[in-house]
């Protein structure tokens, strides 16, 4: 058997393997050192309100302890990894392995084995491991500084509808939950009609205002106030106001379009209701079931007020006695005459609360016919009941002949009001966290609030195209069976009514804490407890989870605390440059 091909070190003599500078690898140590110039021990800053890391100016990452990215960025904040420009290719240092060493969570400690290679004196490659500690330190970061600071805001967007509800913002609430709409506000507040939103930077405010233009019918004045001048740099500071005034016509209105309008709406009945308000306002014809549509151009420019407005108050409750489709005969030249199967169905209703005292019924035709059938509670504006302040259309509908009783909805639950019907109902919505004004805070202005949050979900029920909107969640599995044992006699045409798989499980709003309240350690929700500054570390608190379990999910190493770790390696002479630590991430060239 041969013996391996050794030479005599040219400095101590001791037989060593060839290689180019012909030196052993303890002389090549105390000649070189390949760590020299990198920063072992580096700073790094984390606000404590949010647990994001700074990384530059007007920039903080969200980012797991143990993480990738997080890895990333002290890798980067490591003075010396990164080589100068000009830096010749064979002196460059190379990061070949890092992984997360264990420190004490109450230590304000990050700890990184690094293992790099460099090529020294003769083309001789060393590689070498050490250990970088970084130092965390709190520093607040300017969102949470706008937070914490009154009048800090730059640009207040205040929402406004002059109606006698909410139910108009209620919607729009959804809508801005599920496109996250408000992103980038540091406060909104609700008033008695509307919501004021504040934003740190002008930017932010006018793509809020640009969301609403897409959402719903309204027209934006804006203003600015001069807060102070800069006159050696010739800079301004002023704060911007903007008022959204959103179109004063809500869902199931009922309308009295003016003559032209109505002409260009392809000669639709002038006495109509709002089907729905999105960018666009949908009208219906309550009784043939005509559809037209209402920009928010066409409503300004002709603006009006509603005949009826869609108040509790103004709608009766009415049962249905009987249905009756309504067929009619549809010519079209290519083809031969047919029958066809319309919407609109004949109703023969009766006041709920005639119900066995008269014998007084009501037969009216509706665009909703095909939803009902015997039994079902339908709410209808009685026209004889309503005072009409419009002489116009009062004469005119007397002209007419007009039926007397418009069908605006079905009610859903068997039209169960109060807790009964509340209980029926298998799902949830999410709200914003908002801060409540002084003239919302009585208990009559509180109850007012329930009565129309209970209003605007009745009609999350019957309409499927408003749904469609927003994002409905499950509630607990006893409630939906509960529901599920009431809808098996629903009429099996009925496609307006909420759908098991409509709903989202993805937020349970009964067993779950808040989302403030949790953080996620390895893909696992952790809850917080309250904040205690000696237990605070960074984004780490005093929890127990897996150690390395976030960093093997990550496919990052992990040295435990039963592990023994050296500050720093004897470098070892290798054949060849190994792979870079985390290439397709970051670069360091």
């Amino acid at each position: 058997m041969s013996t391996p091909l050794q030479i005599l070190c040219c400095l101590c003599g001791t037989p060593t393997p060839p290689n180019a500078s012909a030196t052993c690898t303890s002389c090549l140590s105390t000649q070189s050192d390949i760590t020299r110039g990198v920063n072992t021990e580096v700073t790094l800053h984390q606000c404590r309100s949010c647990q994001r890391w700074f990384k530059e100016e007007n920039k903080w990452l969200g980012c797991d302890l143990e993480s990738r990215e997080l890895m990333g960025l002290c890798l980067e904040k490591t003075s010396g990894l990164k080589s100068k420009r000009g830096t010749k290719e064979e002196h460059k240092i190379k990061l070949t392995d890092a992984s997360w060493v264990w420190t004490e969570p109450h230590s304000m400690r990050l700890k990184v084995k690094a293992t790099i290679q460099k090529e020294v004196d003769g083309g001789v490659i060393l590689q070498q491991s050490f250990i970088i500690t970084y130092i965390v330190r709190n520093q607040q970061c300017p969102g949470c500084q706008a937070n914490f600071t009154q009048g800090a805001w730059k640009h207040l967007v205040q929402v406004r509808q002059r109606v006698g509800h909410k139910r108009t913002f209620l919607y729009l609430e959804q809508i801005i939950l599920k496109k996250q709409g408000s992103k980038g506000a540091l406060s909104i507040e609700v008033f008695k009609d509307g919501m004021d939103f504040y934003f740190g930077e002008r930017g932010k405010g006018e793509r809020f205002i640009d969301f609403l233009e897409n959402e719903v019918p309204c027209k934006v004045k804006k203003s600015k106030k001069l807060i102070g001048t800069d006159v050696k740099s010739n800079i301004s500071n002023y704060k911007f106001t903007s008022l959204v005034e959103i179109a004063p016509l809500c869902k199931d209105d009922l309308l009295y379009l003016p003559k032209g309008l109505a002409k260009s709406q392809s000669s639709i009945n002038r006495l109509c209701l709002v089907k729905n308000v999105g960018e666009v306002m949908q009208i219906v014809d309550p009784v043939t079931g005509q559809i037209g549509t209402i920009s928010g151009g066409d409503f300004w420019g002709n603006y009006f007020r509603p005949l009826v407005t869609a108040a509790r108050s103004r709608m009766g409750r009415y049962v249905v006695l009987d249905q009756t489709p309504v067929w009619e005969e549809k010519n079209n030249a290519k083809r031969q005459t047919s029958r066809q199967k319309r919407r609109v169905a004949e109703l023969t209703l009766m006041k709920e609360s005639d119900m066995g005292s008269s014998d007084s019924q009501v037969v009216v035709r509706s665009h909703l016919g095909y939803l009902c059938k015997s039994g079902d509670t339908v709410l209808c504006y009685n026209l004889t009941d309503t005072n009409i302040v419009d002489d116009e259309a009062r004469e005119n509908l007397e002209k007419t002949n007009m039926q007397d009783v418009v069908v605006v909805r079905k009610l859903y639950g068997g039209g169960k009001g109060g807790e009964e019907g509340k209980k029926l109902r298998n799902w949830r919505l999410q709200r914003l966290d908002v801060e409540i004004a002084d003239d919302l805070r009585g208990k009559k202005e509180e109850e007012k609030m329930n009565v129309d949050e209970e209003d605007f979900l009745r009609e999350l029920e019957s309409d499927r195209e408003m749904r469609e909107r927003v994002n409905l969640y499950k509630l607990s599995e006893a409630k939906k069976r509960t529901s599920s044992s009431d809808s098996e006699s629903e009429n099996e045409e009925d496609d307006q009514k909420v759908q098991l798989e409509e709903l989202l499980d993805s937020l349970d709003l009964d067993s779950k804490p808040d989302a403030d309240d949790q953080m996620v350690v390895g893909g696992v929700p952790v809850t917080l407890p309250d904040f205690n500054e000696d237990l605070a570390y960074g984004g780490q608190v005093g929890l127990a989870w897996e150690e390395g379990a976030r960093a093997n999910q990550d496919g990052i190493g992990f040295i435990d605390r039963d592990e023994k770790v050296e500050d720093k390696t004897q470098p070892v002479m290798v054949q060849q440059f190994g792979k870079e630590f985390m290439k397709g991430s970051f670069k360091f060239t």
